[in-house]
């Protein structure tokens, strides 16, 4: 294999971006006029591998189908299997066998889908690149550039490797995928200072990162995984996977019931045997009750649920990676959030106007020019004032930013902030095309700060200017008003002054536009054409918050989340748009700061009145590390590369379908595909109702489970013969009590879930007072389940064994059809929900009834479940002992309400007193 230059194979990456381009060329061995030859770039595309990232958490398709089977409830499930099949009851080992086999499909299915939908929505890295070989320029797959290349980028290039520039024009870049920064980043081939971050690295691209206007030739110095690309997708893949509190919870849920059934069928059996039972009489005892404590039908029911969880959340733009994601951020206490496009549009609009003759704002939003202006709340017509057109016509003509209707929206190209001004001019009905023809230009720069165009009029030049008003500023001799041309007196510079400073602390960008007229016959030097400038306003322009995102905030402060703002924009600009969409903030700790805050300043800092700025990916992952130290449940967003480590170590990592880079993608649990904060709201709201409705059918099936312990225990002290078979209790956690779980997981979302405060992330699915709840109605059900099969025992004598036991079989599914409706509202009456409200509940109810009709009269299914037809009055019998188990309940539910009305009833009347 050939070597790669010494310089590259040092472990401490060079500071490019110090050292002079000489320098640069002689440690990477190539020529910066030339370039590589082809024979030297393929010895180092040998050495150095193609210039691609590994995938960052991307799983195959058999690593999705494995992960389904991790479970403590399928290997319990897999052992229930093995047991039934050595017991030589094939029907009970198939039966069980294929729930395995459906809960494992169901929830590769739906992840497999989620990964199909989101390779749909990655947005690849450019294929091509122009590079200069042997001193010819050709277009090369992205793939081939090795350290050494000469590459050259124009406006809208997305750079495919990191790069040193050797020259640059007018060169502006989009680095907010990689730094955090929305502003545009001015590029030069200057060197900078070796210790500077790499947000100020101005002789840099990065790969990745975007071409907004200029063009530029650079030397490649890094491709791959060692890019600044690359070694923060690495510190991504060092981050290892956390195991979600839900897949946690019915782990420990699965490995106690499995203890249970243990002990009760062992003991059970040993106490049989001493008090002189069959040996097989009891171990087909102890199987019945091992069987009878472990609900097979949860994995199926909870992989169902999460599935048609996931398909809702789609529908409100947000797409699953795992199933259980949602219910974990349902309980997410915190979330934090970057800004742009996330709480914003991102698309910079301009919202106020400096103008001598009095100060304006505008309405509308983003890019579409749909809007007017208006002065104190009053709509102004632009007509009647020259001051305005004359502003906005400068703005539109210093421009290279384009604005255009694509489809159902406007879409821009080139500079945000650019595009904004355009925008500004289109709602007073200007255009470009009525201009005169360009004949000069001093482009920005980030040392000039500033961009003149010349345009040849009929009879003279005009210099249109905009750029920093602190630059321009000194450089006014005149003001231009409603009057015209004037002199300009220390008043208006000081008004002008006050403007931009007052919009710059309110987070707005600043621009203030200018213009002189020139003698077309005058040979003017550049410094003198921007001279003697008359003033013509100051435009602030910001980045605005979405419309639905300050309800949004409002809505996760009700639910008791945190919501904590981390961007790489600049401190003002944050602290702005927080105070815009109503976050309670008072300060902004920079990137720097933060670095010299130990871990207790920092925990200090995460109390919701601080918004972070000029953040680097090391330090958002800190910002997660210290919140899940402090027991939060952390949700983050982001869309960065730079976003990537966060989003892995994050309780759950949300990542933006539309801005989202691939390694953000790959590193979240969940993508938003609108990119915005509302419809992460939506997808709290599902994960919250999602574990309700988990927690509502855990504890329904429990308590039909215990309902069949008490009936089969009960029994045996009383020395009765076998009350269940294994086969009939398999049917009931199968079939019936399967079934009507699903429904009970498709309840509707209950009207306070956004009310409440998250729930504690160690909270059992099953605690106390849920535990009680169904211990008692579980007893209810297993000792009427009993007194039905002694009392058609006794009435049939010896030879009702059949009909006893078809009984209690059908009446133990009737008890729990009944006892399903009390775990529709856990805090309330049925008719708090509605009782009607659950359409897909009443079919299953209705359907596994009408099953259980045909177990009881249809000749295949009696001989396999063991039973025989009975008659109306047997049925009768059942309903009316099947009734209180719901009827009880519920009149104990609107008794708790009723105090509780009363009980706020006498504190109102106390505090009016």
């Amino acid at each position: 294999m050939a070597d790669a230059p010494a310089t590259l194979r040092t472990p401490e990456t060079p500071p490019w971006h110090g050292y002079e381009i000489p320098r640069v060329a002689a440690l990477l061995d190539s020529d910066p006029r030339a370039g590589l030859s082809d024979a030297e770039a393929g010895r180092r595309l040998e050495a150095w591998g193609a210039n691609r990232l590994t995938a960052v958490g991307r799983p195959s398709s058999a690593t999705l189908l494995v992960r389904q089977f991790m479970s403590s409830f399928t290997v319990i499930l897999f052992l229930a299997a093995a047991l039934s099949a050595a017991l030589g009851e094939v029907v009970d080992a198939v039966a069980i066998a294929a729930i395995l086999v459906l809960n494992g499909a169901l929830g590769w299915l739906q992840e497999w889908r989620a990964e199909r939908a989101l390779a749909a929505l990655r947005r690849l890295l450019r294929p091509t690149a122009t590079v200069v070989r042997s001193g010819h320029t050709k277009t090369l797959s992205s793939e081939a550039l090795v350290p050494g290349d000469l590459i050259r980028v124009e406006t809208g290039d997305r750079v495919a490797a990191d790069a040193r520039l050797l020259e640059a024009t007018s060169l502006r870049t989009d680095e907010a995928s990689l730094t955090g920064e929305s502003a545009p980043v001015s590029k030069s081939s200057a060197a900078v200072p070796e210790s500077a971050p790499p947000a100020e690295r101005g002789p840099i691209l990065w790969m990745g990162t975007t071409v907004l206007e200029g063009r530029g030739l650079a030397m490649v110095v890094a491709t791959g995984m060692q890019t600044e690309f690359g070694r923060i997708a690495h510190l991504t893949q060092a981050i290892g996977t956390e195991e979600t509190p839900l897949a946690r919870k019915l782990d420990r849920l699965a490995r106690r019931l499995g203890a249970v059934s243990i002990v009760i069928a062992g003991t059970i059996g040993l106490v049989g045997l001493a008090l002189g039972r069959e040996p097989l009489e009891m171990f087909m005892t102890g199987v019945s009750l091992a069987v009878a404590v472990v609900p097979e039908g949860l994995p199926a029911v909870v992989t169902i649920t999460l599935a048609l969880g996931a398909r809702a959340m789609a529908t409100r733009r947000a797409l699953l990676r795992r199933l259980p994601a949602a219910e974990t951020l349902g309980e997410a206490t915190v979330i934090c959030t970057d800004k742009t496009g996330t709480l914003t549009e991102s698309e910079m609009t301009v919202r106020e106007l400096w103008l001598p003759g009095g100060e304006l704002s505008t309405t509308g939003s983003g890019y579409d020019p749909a809007g007017h202006f208006e002065r104190d709340g009053q709509r102004v017509d632009y007509r009647s004032r020259p001051d305005l057109l004359a502003t906005l016509e400068t703005g539109l003509l210093c421009n290279h930013a384009r604005v255009e209707h694509e489809g159902d929206r406007w879409i821009a190209q080139g500079d945000a902030t650019e595009a904004a001004v355009v925008v500004a001019a289109y709602k007073a009905w200007l255009s470009v095309e009525a201009a005169g023809a360009p004949v000069a230009e001093l482009p920005f720069s980030s040392e000039r700060k500033r961009m003149t165009v010349v345009e040849r009029r009929a009879d003279r030049l005009v210099a249109h200017v905009k750029g920093a008003p602190e630059v321009l500023l000194p450089k006014i001799t005149h003001v231009f008003d409603e009057g015209g041309d004037r002199r300009a007196d220390p008043a208006v510079l000081a008004a002008a002054r006050g403007a931009y400073e007052r919009m710059a602390e309110r987070g707005l960008r600043t621009l203030l536009l200018a213009r002189r007229h020139l003698d077309p016959d005058a040979e003017l030097r550049p410094d003198e054409i921007e001279a003697d400038l008359s003033l013509l306003g100051v435009l602030g322009i910001l980045d605005p918050p979405r419309p639905e995102v300050p309800d949004a905030v409002a809505l996760a402060r009700n639910a008791g989340v945190s919501v904590i703002m981390i961007t790489g924009d600049a401190p003002p600009t944050a602290l702005a748009i927080a105070k815009r969409i109503g976050l309670p903030v008072d300060r902004a700790i920079t990137g720097a700061e933060l670095e010299k805050l130990d871990d207790e300043g920092l925990i200090a800092a995460l109390d919701g009145r601080t918004v972070f700025a000029r953040t680097m990916p090391e330090q958002k992952l800190r910002i997660v590390s210290a919140l899940q130290a402090e027991g939060h449940v952390v949700g983050m967003t982001g869309d960065g590369v730079n976003d990537a480590p966060a989003l892995k170590k994050a309780d759950i990592g949300i990542a933006m379908g539309i801005r989202g880079t691939d390694v953000a993608k790959d590193a979240s649990d969940i993508v938003i595909s609108d990119d915005n904060f509302a419809s992460i709201l939506s997808a709290v709201e599902e994960g919250r109702r999602q574990f309700d409705n988990i927690r509502k059918f855990v504890r329904y099936l429990l308590s039909s489970n215990v309902g069949e312990v008490t009936a089969i225990l009960a029994n045996l002290v009383i020395g009765g013969p076998l009350i269940l078979l294994p086969i009939q209790i398999l049917w009931m956690n199968l079939v019936t009590d399967g079934a009507t779980a699903l429904g009970l997981g498709l309840e509707p979302v209950e009207p306070d879930v956004m009310r409440r405060p998250p729930r504690d992330p160690t909270e059992p699915i099953v605690d106390r007072s849920g535990l009680y709840t169904l211990l008692a109605l579980g007893l209810y059900i297993g000792l009427a389940t009993l007194w039905l099969f002694q009392h058609y025992q006794t009435s049939h004598g010896p030879e009702g064994l059949l009909v006893a036991q078809t009984v209690a079989f059908t009446g133990i599914i009737l008890l729990e059809k009944m006892n399903v409706f009390n775990f529709r509202c856990l805090r309330g009456p049925l008719t708090e929900v509605g009782v009607f409200s659950n359409r897909w509940l009443l079919l299953a109810w209705t359907g596994t009834v009408a099953i259980q009709i045909l177990a009881v009269y249809y000749p295949p299914l009696q001989r396999i479940l063991g039973t025989t037809s009975l008659a109306l009055v047997d049925w009768l019998h059942m309903v009316v002992v099947a009734l209180p188990v719901f009827l009880v309940p519920e009149a104990i539910k609107w008794l708790l309400r009723l105090r509780n009305r009363t009980d706020r009833g006498l504190v109102t009347a106390t505090q009016g007193a």
